[in-house]
């Protein structure tokens, strides 16, 4: 098949999947004005448009911990049951606008008890807010199937108790876990007791590795913890010389270990130093798994749409790119099988051609 180049409004209308989305990273901006003047939180900016535009700035620092300090405004709307049914169902539904058809989305539960719920009270309130916002999708004729990863903060004492969480509700819409938080000081070893119940219980996990810290971060990840993704894993280039993968990055490519790359997020963290030069071209290449994500839409100021643009803008990717990293993306999704297979045979590969059929190519 000759490669296609696409324009913006055809890669609008692609269906879509993502796997690395932060709920507390994707909240609108009008709605965390609107929460924090009920709840009393002084923001930075109370128009939306320079809202936006502060959080974007503040999270172009170069540096992971200064980009995730800028989450203390979206967490002091989250800590009420209306600020969270209302996020979680809005989330939803910015997926679905984007042409997103699956999307995994992850949040910390205990980062949202300063309002008196319990953790299992966020949890089922999240649930709620998701299951409101595709059936409202639905209805609209815009379908998109969200699943939860509950995170523990990998710098604090409560990851066990997230991941019992995850035990808990994994027949409610929980599908999977996830250690967030500062890489660097905060091995994933440190908290092996968790994914080893998790493993015994046979719930799937990813683990944030190899973006602010380097391969041993990924190499802890697979091969101590037993992850079955890795977010970001950008720095699994160090074991890559002259397009030869060494041992780490043979593992991981050969045993199709999903890489949830976020390109503009690591740009704005300093993990990548630009579009065209983001190891997701090299490693997509080489042959390894890799998915494309959003990491945070409201603080990184982007949507699927925006990254699969800026690929084929400043990278040259095409339109079977684009589906190639799509239907990577199911193949590793916490789903069942026959699930993902059907959404892709049913929905992805049906969706790319229905698009490409009836638009103009460049």
């Amino acid at each position: 098949m000759t490669a296609t180049r696409v324009d913006a409004d055809v890669i609008r209308r692609l269906p879509k999947a993502v796997l690395h989305d932060h709920l507390d990273g994707g909240l609108r901006p009008a709605t965390v004005v609107e929460l924090a003047e009920a709840v009393g939180h002084r923001l930075p900016a109370t128009d939306p448009d320079e809202l936006a535009a502060w959080f974007y700035e503040a999270a172009n620092s170069g540096d992971l911990v200064r980009y995730i300090a800028t989450f203390e405004h979206t967490l002091a709307v989250m800590q009420t049951r209306e600020g969270l049914l209302r996020t979680a169902e809005e989330y939803v539904l910015d997926l679905a606008a984007d042409g997103v058809v699956y999307g995994e989305v992850r949040y910390a539960p205990e980062l949202m008890l300063r309002g008196g719920l319990s953790l299992a009270e966020v949890v089922e309130t999240v649930q709620e807010g998701l299951a409101a916002g595709m059936a409202k999708a639905a209805a609209a004729g815009t379908p998109v199937r969200v699943g939860t990863l509950l995170c523990g903060m990998r710098m604090f004492d409560r990851v066990r108790e997230a991941a019992d969480l995850a035990v808990a509700y994994r027949d409610a819409g929980v599908v999977g876990f996830d250690i967030a938080g500062a890489e660097d000081g905060f091995p994933p070893a440190d908290h092996l007791a968790a994914f080893e119940y998790l493993r015994r219980e046979c719930v799937p996990f990813t683990i944030h590795a190899g973006e602010a810290h380097g391969l041993p971060s990924i190499h802890q990840a697979l091969q101590v913890c037993g992850a079955q993704r890795i977010g970001h894993g950008v720095r699994i280039t160090d074991d890559i010389v002259d397009g030869k993968p060494g041992r780490l990055a043979g593992w991981v490519r050969d045993r199709r270990i999903a890489l949830e790359m976020c390109p503009t997020s690591n740009l704005q963290t300093g993990a990548a130093a630009s579009i065209a030069e983001h190891p997701i071209t090299a490693l997509k290449d080489l042959g390894f798994r890799v998915t494309l994500n959003t990491d945070n839409r409201l603080v990184s100021g982007t949507t699927m749409t925006r990254e699969m643009s800026l690929l084929v803008e400043q990278a040259g990717w095409t339109v079977e790119d684009l589906r190639t990293v799509t239907v990577n993306a199911l193949k590793s999704a916490f789903l069942p099988f026959d699930e993902r297979r059907a959404l892709i045979e049913d929905v992805v590969l049906p969706g790319y051609e229905a698009v490409l059929c009836s638009s103009p190519l460049r």
